[in-house]
């Protein structure tokens, strides 16, 4: 990725993460914009969220974030200049609850004294 797109990811998270924590509530789910991806031609960015739930809420989360999608790209064009707003696509990031389960199972195992 070049460095225009990460600088303007790096943007987008920040400024995303920071809208839906002020914005939006999501009961006891834990959400956190884990990265964003934009496309090329900066029309396109996929957002990845970490929602810490189980599936029917991280399900609940995804709807609540497409309901909400076409404020959060009026607030990010707010504050982000860029020619185009992206449209936003939203994911789960299942990153951090796989690294969760990876940490559990070294636990079961006992193998953790030297993590």
């Amino acid at each position: 990725m070049n460095h225009r797109l990460e600088r303007v990811s790096e943007a987008l998270k920040r400024e995303l993460g920071a809208i839906i924590l002020r914005e939006l509530d999501f009961g006891d789910v834990l959400v956190t914009v884990s990265g964003v991806k934009v496309a090329a031609d900066l029309k396109q960015a996929q957002v990845y969220v970490s929602a810490l739930g189980v599936p029917w809420q991280q399900q609940a989360v995804l709807e609540k974030l497409e309901r909400a999608r076409g404020h959060l790209q009026a607030e990010v064009a707010k504050r982000v200049a860029l020619r185009y707003t992206p449209h936003l696509h939203f994911q789960i990031d299942e990153a951090i609850e796989r690294g969760s389960r990876v940490l559990d199972i070294i636990n079961e195992l006992g193998l953790n004294e030297n993590v």
